[in-house]
């Protein structure tokens, strides 16, 4: 607010007094009469300052102890050729001022609300009050900020407007009381979508002036800060409280998403209420509360108006810096503040003056022997990104190339036969590359993958048959008949044996003239096989292994005559039947390994004659090709194939053949079921490879 100015003057005196309801009066005592002067007041902590420029402290003692009502202690120091008068609160009070004569005169309140920047001193208004009448609200923004805050950001259409905000349970009610709403910003904003605290805005007009609730979800922390025509609220998710899952951002009607910041503030919450500052007071004030020193660049001027409420400090000088288009550098405990062009020209000069100190230091050259890497590589990553601004010089062995890593005037040549790098540079360069290389050059650790291909088959076939048949039989019995063998190569009425019999079962009975035969064959058979293959190999991080081993089968391909009379010819082809393991493996930073892999087992499954000569093999193929996170020592199966046959046949007389019981003669039964399964483990593990110091 603006207070009577000094002139040349001198504080000669401060005085105390206990008033009504409460209120204390603290008298300034000078050697002359006072003019205007500029006061403001912080709620964190409770403060009133009072800065009398022009003015010499001639107190006896620097704090004079109070301890009455709101009012704690006042203070006066001298700096600069002004002096400022601090009033100590217990907790914010309002106050009012007057002057007479070579008096002013503060009037603290008892102290139940914030401090106001209406307060106003009798001998003059506060220009706080001197709004337009026409001052209304233009736009209602909403942004998602850092670490899922939600920011609300009213925009009015001058300066001027006096904004309160507090807290009412889990809402955030905001007054505006000297301006107002239009009738299209009154409508209900569903900000749920930006995933932060603030789940809808209800701005409404109140009796000419503006109320703005914002509903929230869950613990928060609110604060607000007012600059120029701007006033914003951030509702930030209360620390410690369970973060907020941020989903797809959205947009609400009339809202415009923003980019959030990328700095994170973590100072102690000030409140300051600012009008018509001079920046350099702001800076000062700033700098107490942070306990650190502020040194501003004499072209920092100007006055700055604005209100924060709950701010960290740091980011009160950020709202405040980006106000005067200013910036910061810091040091230690040392904050530097100057014009943003004023910064960036001095960095500009330093790093110019670099350069220069650089091209007049004279150039070294350094051997650099490579243990584990590749020079050339290496050498091309020196220069990345600078390839094509040429160079000469170079070796037999290797190229030379400029730029990059180094610096203007260095160059890079690599010896591929010693591996060796051959660095002409300055010596600070020299020593970066040395650091840099020291990172890079490391054995690398490798990886042993061990497969297990694992085929399992099982067979079981059963067939049962018979044969029967009735002869005239008018002669000599056969010599087989008498020995108990079958008594007939054919003519029987029933010819349904088994394929291959394993045990055959003959029954004749004879008479002088009837022979009846009867043979019953049956077959069970049962087979169980397991193939395992089990290829490794073994190979660095990030390179390729391949192991292979199996035949090259050979068969004939008839080449028909190219013409009449012309003659046949046959060659000889191959085909490969391997057994195949294929592997790029990588260590990921948690000690996993990411397979890329390729696993083959061919067989010959049978061979088919070629109608020319020869026999041309059948192979069967089984292969899978993956990608496959792994742990270190952990066995996966990365594939598998199950195959189940099963078929059964029967063979029979009609009609005959489904007679019970004896219907058995006349038919031949058999089941085949046969099952085959494929498995492929994979097993990686990682060798830790010995640093060598």
């Amino acid at each position: 607010m603006s207070l009577p100015a000094l002139a040349a003057n001198v504080l000669k005196d401060v005085r105390y007094a206990q008033a009504a309801g409460g209120k204390v009066d603290i008298t300034l005592e000078f050697a002359e009469p006072v003019g205007d002067v500029q006061a403001f007041t912080t709620d964190t902590p409770p403060r009133i300052a009072v800065d009398l420029p022009d003015t010499t402290n001639a107190l006896a003692q620097r704090r004079v102890v109070i301890g009455s009502g709101a009012a704690s202690a006042v203070s006066a120091v001298e700096s600069g050729g002004r002096t400022r008068v601090v009033v100590d609160l217990f907790r914010p009070a309002g106050y009012t001022a007057r002057s007479a004569g070579n008096l002013l005169v503060l009037t603290v309140d008892a102290g139940v609300a914030q401090t106001s920047a209406a307060n106003a001193m009798a001998s003059g208004s506060d220009p706080t009050k001197k709004v337009a009448s026409d001052l209304e609200v233009a736009n209602i923004d909403f942004r998602r900020g850092e670490n899922g805050s939600g920011r609300v950001i009213l925009r009015f259409s001058g300066d001027g407007a006096t904004a309160d905000m507090r807290n009412e349970g889990s809402r955030v009610v905001v007054d505006v009381p000297n301006a107002s709403i239009p009738e299209s910003l009154r409508r209900h904003l569903d900000v749920t979508d930006f995933a932060t605290p603030v789940t809808s805005l209800e701005p409404r007009a109140n009796a000419g002036s503006t109320r703005l609730v914002i509903n929230t979800n869950g613990a928060f922390e609110s604060m607000a800060y007012q600059t120029g025509n701007e006033y914003v609220i951030e509702i930030a998710p209360k620390r410690g409280a369970a973060p907020m899952i941020a989903g797809a951002p959205g947009r609400a009607a009339g809202a415009v998403a923003g980019e959030a910041e990328a700095r994170t503030y973590r100072g102690r919450p000030v409140t300051f209420n600012f009008q018509d500052v001079p920046v350099r007071t702001v800076l000062q004030l700033i700098a107490e509360e942070s306990g650190l020193n502020v040194v501003a660049a004499d072209t920092v001027q100007g006055n700055v108006t604005l209100r924060l409420i709950n701010v960290p400090w740091d980011q009160a000088m950020d709202i405040v810096l980006r106000a005067k288009q200013l910036d910061k550098r810091r040091e230690g405990n040392v904050i530097w503040v100057a014009p943003q062009k004023e910064i960036a020209d001095f960095e500009k000069a330093l790093a110019d003056a670099r350069i220069a100190l650089e091209d007049r230091e004279p150039l070294v050259t350094e051997y650099i022997p490579i243990n584990y890497g590749n020079a050339q590589e290496i050498a091309e990553l020196l220069t990345e990104g600078a390839k094509n601004s040429g160079g000469g010089g170079g070796s037999s062995t290797g190229g030379q190339i400029t730029r990059g890593f180094l610096s203007p005037r260095g160059s890079v040549t690599a010896d591929t036969r010693t591996n060796t790098l051959l660095i002409i540079d300055i010596p600070r360069k020299i020593d970066e590359i040395r650091t840099l290389l020291a990172t890079l050059d490391r054995p690398v650790d490798q990886v042993l993958i061990e497969a297990r291909i694992v085929i399992a088959t099982e067979v079981f076939a059963r067939e049962l048959g018979a044969m029967f048949g009735i002869q005239d039989r008018v002669g000599t019995l056969p010599a087989a008949a008498a020995a108990g063998e079958s008594t007939s190569d054919s003519g029987f009425l029933v010819d349904l044996p088994a394929t291959t019999p394993a045990g055959v079962l003959n029954l004749s009975i004879l008479r002088s003239d009837i022979a009846l035969d009867l043979e019953l064959s049956a077959l069970e058979e049962e087979g169980r096989g397991e193939v395992v293959s089990n290829p490794r190999v073994i190979t660095a991080n990030q390179r390729e292994a391949v192991i292979r081993q199996g035949d090259e089968v050979g068969y004939l391909t008839i080449q028909p005559a190219q013409a009449a009379g012309g003659v046949v010819t046959a060659e000889v082809e191959f085909k490969e039947v391997l057994l195949e393991l294929k592997v790029t493996p990588t260590i990921t930073q948690d000690g996993r390994v990411y397979l890329n892999l390729m696993v083959k087992k061919d067989e010959v499954s049978e061979l088919i004659a070629n109608p020319a000569g020869g026999f041309v093999p059948q192979i069967a193929k089984r292969e899978v090709s993956t990608a496959v996170l792994v742990d270190n020592g952990q066995t996966v199966v990365v594939g598998g194939v199950y195959e189940f046959k099963n078929r059964e046949d029967l063979r029979k007389v009609p009609w005959l053949g489904d007679v019970p019981v004896l219907g058995n003669l006349f038919r031949n039964k058999s089941r085949e079921a046969e099952k085959a399964e494929l498995l492929i483990f994979v097993t990686p593990r990682v060798l830790q490879v010995a640093h060598r110091g």
